[in-house]
């Protein structure tokens, strides 16, 4: 998350709807919502409604009612009273400050100049060692050029960082303070926390330090997507996810979640909302994963995540019966192979087919993952979960379904490449100079919209019923595919209830190889770097011509 002048920065535009990364949000999206403006410093503890809302059961005489409703609320308050007297001393307020170019704008004929100004934001970490360790979130620090952290008590101390990972959405800072004032936290076992139970949030929401709130555990197992991508350009995404419904706002981000022992379960990270504030649907990195990647940022300042090198999607009816397949079956299925990955080292398949179904394109053939070193795959979820407990290195078994029939496979998994690694301290502090950034592939560019050729194309284009390949529909303005000269549809037919244009290039060939579907040219183009040449070979009116193009990089 960079550090924005306004209270909440821009985050990730989802298909579904509306997530905040908790403090940095942003109206109607997927947003950092850890960083909120540093405000007035207070120490205040506001409970949720959701816990003044419990009942006693119902009883016959009106005053064992009020006797059984006061006790239920009484040991109900000593627990959150217990709960933040022993864990807001562990949780600490964080600031950080980041410098930035502004440009002014020309006056009067002279040339613009350029001033650094400093932006400011919030959010929350927790103790995690008695030498000075401190954990956030990711999204909280980077970027920032000075971090500084409050305890409790009103101390203030500079902190620096010592590892941090995009992928888990995890930091680790460094104070120097005396270990007797450190109080560090004890963390539960998130693999054993259930729906319903007791769930309390402890942090900094819009800059109010030493918070509480309130809830219930709403849901597990959910995904929440991270900032980085793979080189095929899809977005990872962090397994294990708990949902709650305890107020979650701007600032409380790196903060704590814990259950009625006052244990960590949780680091608040993200919440879905339409108003930049808590709507009751908040989300925490679970403790497991906490435990395991903390500890390697301490020691090594990266944290390297198992890699397999596909992309897919969850198994659905419609694909399922498209593939010969029972409409009942679950799996995972592998849509695009990374080249050079554990995956296409196993001999893993993508798909090399698509349908339409209710308008919308899907991918079909390619293996369905069913099983992950032993465990049941119903969900793409489910494989991402298991994929996470395992590290590079490590041997697993994959069992799939290959043209309907069950094949078991061996893959030694890799090491997680990424695009913007995490800024560590080994790194160079002018981390804006190019040369001290790693090195990276890029993801390729062609730039155009198409589909799979099938029969009622090839009638409307006057081709033969059997022509294969890959009809352009549009190409994007200053792309590689408009600089080749290659051509988009004019008219326009009806297919299954969608205006389709016809009449453009079709894609029949890649550098001499065949391309039959639409899939299959985007594993292509993934699988290539930017500033390769591809020798297109394509239907025009009917005749064939060959094209060259230098693909691109992805804007």
């Amino acid at each position: 998350m960079g550090i924005k002048k306004s209270v909440y920065s821009v985050g990730i535009l989802i298909v579904l709807s509306l997530l905040t990364l908790s403090g940095c949000g942003a109206l109607g999206q997927w947003a950092l919502a850890a960083v909120a403006p540093a405000a007035a410093q207070s120490q205040t503890a506001d409970v949720g409604a959701s816990a003044g809302n419990i009942e006693a059961p119902a009883i016959s005489k009106p005053e064992s009612h009020v006797l059984s409703q006061g006790t239920v609320l009484d040991d109900l308050q000593n627990t959150l009273n217990s709960i933040y007297e022993n864990v807001n001393p562990s949780v600490v307020s964080i600031q950080v400050t980041q410098k930035v170019s502004m440009q002014q704008l020309p006056f009067y004929g002279f040339t613009p100049q350029t001033e650094e100004q400093y932006q400011q934001g919030a959010g929350s970490g927790f103790v995690w060692d008695k030498q000075g360790h401190i954990v956030t979130n990711n999204h909280v620090v980077a970027d920032a050029d000075k971090i500084n952290v409050q305890f409790y008590d009103g101390t203030i101390v500079q902190a620096e960082l010592v590892g941090a990972d995009a992928d888990s959405d995890l930091a680790v800072l460094k104070v120097d303070v005396p270990a007797e004032q450190l109080r560090p936290v004890t963390l539960a076992d998130s693999t054993q926390v259930r729906v319903g139970q007791l769930a309390v949030a402890i942090g900094n929401p819009f800059g109010l330090e030493n918070t509480m709130t309130v809830g219930f555990v709403s849901a597990i197992g959910r995904s929440l997507p991270t900032n980085s991508e793979s080189t095929s350009g899809a977005r990872y995404t962090i397994p294990d996810i708990i949902q709650t419904d305890a107020p979650i706002n701007p600032g409380n981000s790196g903060g704590v979640l814990v259950n009625e022992k006052g244990e960590v379960i949780g680091v608040p990270s993200a919440i879905i909302s339409p108003v930049e504030a808590s709507a009751g649907i908040g989300f925490a990195i679970p403790s497991a994963t906490v435990a395991k990647v903390v500890p390697v940022l301490i020691k090594e300042g990266k944290y390297t995540h198992a890699w397999l090198g596909i992309s897919g999607m969850t198994l659905t009816p419609d694909i399922a019966q498209a593939m010969g397949l029972d409409k009942n079956q679950r799996g995972a299925l592998v849509i695009t192979v990374i080249e050079d990955s554990p995956a296409r080292e196993a001999g893993l398949r993508g798909s090399d087919g698509e349908i339409t179904v209710d308008g919308q394109t899907l991918p079909t053939g390619g293996d369905v993952i069913i099983a992950f070193a032993g465990n049941s795959v119903n969900t793409f979820d489910d494989l991402v979960a298991y994929l996470a407990r395992f590290s590079a290195g490590d041997k697993v078994s994959l069992t799939v379904l290959r043209d309907g029939k069950t094949r078991e496979l061996e893959v030694t998994l890799g090491a997680r490449p990424t695009q913007n690694p995490a800024t560590t301290p080994d790194q160079d502090e002018s981390r804006n100079e190019p040369q001290d950034r790693p090195l990276s592939r890029g993801i390729a560019w062609l730039g155009i919209k198409g589909t799979t050729l099938n029969v009622q194309i090839a009638k409307a284009m006057d081709l033969s019923e059997d022509q294969q390949g890959v009809l352009v529909m549009e190409v994007q303005a200053d792309s590689p595919a408009e600089k080749a000269g290659l051509r988009g549809g004019q008219e326009y037919i009806t297919l299954n209830g969608q205006q389709v244009a016809v009449g453009g290039d079709v894609i029949i060939a890649w550098n001499g190889d065949p391309v039959t579907a639409m899939p299959q040219l985007q594993a292509l183009v993934l699988r290539a770097q930017p500033g390769d040449k591809v020798t297109l070979t394509i239907l025009r009116d009917g005749k064939e011509k060959e094209l060259t193009i230098t693909l691109g990089s992805r804007p």
